[in-house]
């Protein structure tokens, strides 16, 4: 068992880590000191720093000049995280009322304080879910975690029903421009047309309309074969 008991810091790196692992393209094995540390907004020396001490604690690897990849201990306490953090999403949402746009940064601040024994009960309230409101899937009380492949709408079929599934892009802003256009996870729509020139992505969405988004947004939103 490592030797560091976990803080908000530890445990904002561990996420943070882990989260970047999970978009490492297959040939490439760590992640990148300076991504690290630009995705936690600290400099590259503080980042190499803390990223020293969690390996001397046994969490993660690192390689001087390489990068950092979580050890089985490290990767079963960022799960947990983000169980913790997902949870609290969904239950502010579901349970409280808050708006699906506003619970990302209440969630950052509860993921670090709030109980295992409240934890279990909110998972129970909800039900056991699987997703977040965003969804994101949910680690298990173990840390275990499904992953599921998700094409965005740059990579699925034209003319075919889908299932918006996740959304990647958790920025407030983003959110809002999801929810109104009924992008949110849950509904139907069909990529109609994409055109790179335009930088565009055209949708038809259940209830009959066209919109078209940008690439960056459609690279943010992943989607499943309607069934039907």
């Amino acid at each position: 068992m490592p030797s560091m008991l976990p803080s908000s810091t530890v445990e904002n790196y561990l996420k943070a880590i882990y989260q970047a692992q999970m978009l490492l393209p297959p040939s490439q094995r760590l992640v990148q000191m300076g991504q690290l540390a630009a995705a936690l907004g600290v400099t590259p020396g503080s980042a190499t720093t803390m990223v020293k001490a969690l390996s001397e604690s046994g969490l993660v690897e690192y390689e001087p000049y390489n990068g950092v990849r979580l050890t089985a201990a490290g990767e079963k306490l960022a799960a947990l995280v983000l169980r913790r953090h997902r949870l609290v999403e969904l239950f502010l949402v579901q349970v409280m009322g808050m708006n699906w746009t506003d619970v990302h940064e209440e969630a950052e601040q509860l993921e670090h304080v709030v109980s295992d024994r409240l934890i279990e009960r909110m998972d129970d309230m909800l039900g056991r879910p699987d997703v977040d409101p965003h969804g994101d899937p949910i680690p298990g009380p173990e840390g275990e975690i499904r992953h599921r492949h998700f094409d965005s709408l740059l990579t699925c079929p034209l003319a075919t029903s889908l299932v918006v599934a996740r959304v990647v892009n958790q920025d407030p802003e983003f959110l809002r421009f999801i929810e109104g256009h009924d992008l949110k996870p849950g509904q139907t729509i069909e990529v109609e047309r994409r055109d790179a020139a335009a930088d565009a992505v055209q949708l038809r969405t259940r209830d009959g309309r066209t919109i078209t988004i940008g690439t960056r947004a459609a690279a943010n939103l992943l989607v499943d074969k309607a069934t039907a």
